[in-house]
């Protein structure tokens, strides 16, 4: 399947955004890594006019839902930087199992790097209803919940249920689209 499939045409909608650990290793069990995962979507939101509107930060994938002059370029920024400062602490930590895999998972024509952190592409769905909108939260919201990790998508400490809820949520969201 061609990478072209999925791509932002129109900025000025939301899109929705997966992106997806190589292999569905679940590196996000770390909060230290979540950390730096969180860091880079602060810096996008404050220097970059990254608008966000909903997301979910699972074991090996995370969704937004977010709005940004150049989206794909922003995505792209912040794939890079995680990439480089996850596998910058993998390697000061010596995880070399987790290393190895990353290793593995790297795709042939990536022949400029040693690992491969991100699956190739984001998959993004352009939101351009109200509709649309509800139905992306209720399934980052709920993403959790269907994993039996939680009883309630507020009680998710990686998720913007909190901030629908209007409690102090790790991120700021916009909510009143």
């Amino acid at each position: 399947m061609p990478r072209s499939r999925y791509r932002i045409f129109e900025d000025k909608y939301p899109h929705f955004v997966t992106c997806t650990v190589v292999g569905w290793l679940p590196v996000f069990m770390r909060p230290e890594v979540v950390e730096i995962l969180l860091d880079s979507l602060r810096f996008l939101q404050g220097e970059r006019g990254l608008q966000l509107f909903g997301y979910v930060i699972m074991e090996n994938h995370l969704h937004l839902i977010a709005k940004a002059d150049e989206l794909a370029e922003r995505i792209g920024q912040f794939k890079s930087f995680t990439a480089r400062n996850i596998i910058d602490l993998l390697m000061r930590r010596a995880e070399t199992g987790l290393l190895q895999e990353l290793r593995f998972q790297k795709r042939n024509h990536k022949s400029d790097r040693e690992f491969q952190f991100w699956e190739e592409g984001s998959h993004p769905q352009q939101i351009d209803s109200d509709e649309m909108m509800l139905q992306k939260l209720e399934y980052i919201h709920q993403n959790p919940l269907r994993r039996g990790y939680i009883d309630e998508p507020t009680h998710w400490r990686y998720s913007s249920a909190r901030n629908y809820a209007r409690q102090k949520g790790l991120l700021d969201v916009v909510t009143d689209w």
